[in-house]
């Protein structure tokens, strides 16, 4: 099945929230002039297989300034559980009429379109319950943190809404569908030529460091495709080293604040 250019029926959807133990107010980073936040909607909204963008943030009062930001830009904007975000998507994804779930996360303003459309199209042409270009450990990384895209139907996310019952796979959404060998048709889109050593991620003081190298290399400018990226970096190895030391969190972690 090939899905339709900007069908609106297939939403993006961007969780993110000010709270962050390495870099609180991380989504709303100044990056050249823009709130990291809008960085990344910009770039996702030039996904041809995206028909709608929406920020999925939290009821808390503390994610007030990421309601406003959206309202500003005119971004569409969710607002439900603090830590249940599966919950949270799936009222979202109730609200904006999808069918096809695009799951994103708030800390990619260097996203690009290209890498969401290939894991979008790979959904729809296997005939998946759920895409992802990169699974958790035992599973290779190949494309850079920071590309992360995961896709489910409606219909399959409405299932794990009802059947997930682990603090973690309600607090990460998407566990439920590649944790047991099985229990639905699991596509890994794989990223050839392999980058799974690029970390292209805010998640640290260190990574925000970097992406603002990165955007103004490119003058502030956001066309910039992954290819551009790598090359940049290639030929900076100075700058790849500004995050280098960086650990990702266990897929598992959940926040010990909730």
């Amino acid at each position: 099945m090939k899905v339709k250019p900007h069908h609106p029926s297939v939403v993006a959807i961007i969780q993110a929230r000010m709270g962050s133990s390495r870099l609180p107010g991380k989504v709303l980073k100044d990056i050249c002039g823009e709130p990291a936040i809008i960085r990344e909607v910009v770039r996702v909204r030039r996904a041809q297989t995206i028909g709608q963008v929406v920020v999925a943030t939290t009821t808390d009062p503390g994610d007030d300034p990421v309601l406003a930001v959206c309202r500003a830009r005119g971004i569409p904007c969710f607002r439900g559980d603090i830590h249940d975000v599966l919950d949270r998507y799936y009222r979202a994804a109730q609200l904006f009429k999808a069918e096809t779930i695009v799951r994103l996360t708030g800390d990619c303003p260097v996203i690009d379109p290209q890498e969401i459309d290939r894991t979008v199209r790979a959904f729809f042409e296997s005939g998946a319950d759920f895409a992802a270009n990169r699974l958790p450990p035992p599973w290779k990384r190949t494309t850079p943190i920071g590309m992360d895209t995961e896709v489910v139907s409606f219909d399959n996310l409405e299932r794990a809404w009802h059947e997930a019952e682990s603090k973690h796979a309600r607090e990460h959404v998407m566990p439920y569908f590649y944790e047991q060998e099985g229990r639905f048709k699991v596509v890994l889109a794989d990223h050839d030529p392999d980058l799974g050593s690029y970390r292209l991620t805010v998640d640290t003081p260190e990574d925000l460091a970097l992406i603002r190298k990165l955007y103004a290399h490119f003058e502030g400018g956001d066309a910039f495709s992954l290819h551009d990226l790598i090359a940049v970096l290639n030929n900076h190895p100075e700058w790849m080293a500004l995050n280098a030391q960086v650990v990702s969190k266990d897929y598992q972690e959940t926040d010990s604040r909730f």
